[in-house]
């Protein structure tokens, strides 16, 4: 295939054909923002990584995920291209390229609670998002295949891979429903910890019980040895079990604030230093040519400040 077509202008349509499968995130749905076949559309592809010198995509088994060097091609050429568009004139100019989804996962609770309420004011600015929730680690590996855009994690990512950036604290709380808490018998102490809970059911969001464990070994210095009497992979219903009476449980503080302001909650500890964790906001390094994902970004950051 050659490199030019009959009025010279391939290099602009294949910059164009590339930035519309880097926006859309596949081929098919880029050759559809073009107005060409999708042969027509990997053949450009291939023409420009020809004269590039460098692989723009790899194949997914839904999409394309852009490499490194398609990344750092998108953010140089967006902007130039954008604007040649507009001043070409309503006769001349492509149509509008709409940008692709937000691809945004995280933990469920944390989406519910905190980020789909912050990015809520984006969606009538024409932001598209598409939401996944799981587990930190699963998330990471997605976003480093390339199947997010934006992972909210709750460990610190490892490695050259991703870049992250902390987004905000969350103090874990022991908590009961208020006749549970009456059969706690006096001030919890390092002493009487095993004592004062004794026979208490315990409510965890997995059966190794992580959240519980690190607060026992945070604030009492003991080893949590037990088993869960409910075991629910939300904490959400884990809040509502403990707010009905079913045991005691550890949560996130912004998660059971509403039950705490409201009474069907109460705290049984109220240590000098809680136990802490951190969300990162974590993302592919380099720069980005799609400005919604930057959007999103900026504006998750900014919400933070006040969570």
């Amino acid at each position: 295939m050659s490199d030019r077509d009959s009025d010279g202008n391939v290099d602009l349509n294949q910059l164009r054909t590339f930035l519309a499968v880097h926006r859309a995130g596949s081929i098919t749905a880029g050759a559809r923002l073009v107005g060409l076949s999708q042969p027509t559309v990997t053949g450009q592809l291939q023409a420009l990584e020809k004269r590039l010198g460098a692989r723009l995509f790899e194949r997914l088994p839904r999409g394309v995920s852009p490499t490194a060097a398609a990344t750092e091609l998108a953010a140089r050429v967006a902007a130039p291209l954008d604007a040649l568009d507009t001043v070409a004139g309503p006769d001349h100019r492509a149509e509008p390229t709409p940008q692709s989804a937000v691809r945004l996962a995280g933990p469920a609770e944390f989406l519910a609670v905190h980020a789909l309420p912050a990015l809520a004011p984006l969606v009538d600015r024409g932001v598209r998002l598409a939401v996944a929730a799981g587990l930190s680690d699963d998330l990471l590996g997605g976003l480093r295949a390339g199947h997010f855009d934006l992972v909210v994690s709750t460990v610190r990512p490892r490695g050259r891979t991703v870049v992250a950036e902390p987004l905000c604290d969350e103090e874990f709380v022991l908590v009961a429903a208020p006749p549970i808490a009456a059969r706690v018998d006096g001030e919890l102490s390092r002493a009487r910890v095993s004592a004062a809970l004794s026979g208490i059911p315990l409510v965890s969001y997995a059966p190794d019980l992580p959240i519980l464990r690190r607060y026992w070994r945070h604030v009492f210095g003991v080893r949590l040895v037990a088993e869960a009497a409910v075991v629910v992979s939300d904490l959400r219903a884990v809040a509502s079990a403990v707010a009905a009476g079913a045991g005691i449980s550890v949560l996130p503080r912004y998660l059971c604030a509403a039950e705490l302001d409201s009474g069907a909650l109460v705290t049984l500890l109220q240590p000098d230093d809680p136990p802490i964790n951190t969300a990162f906001l974590v993302r592919r390094p380099g720069p980005t040519a799609r400005s919604h994902v930057e959007l999103v970004y900026r504006r998750l950051l900014a919400a933070a400040r006040g969570w």
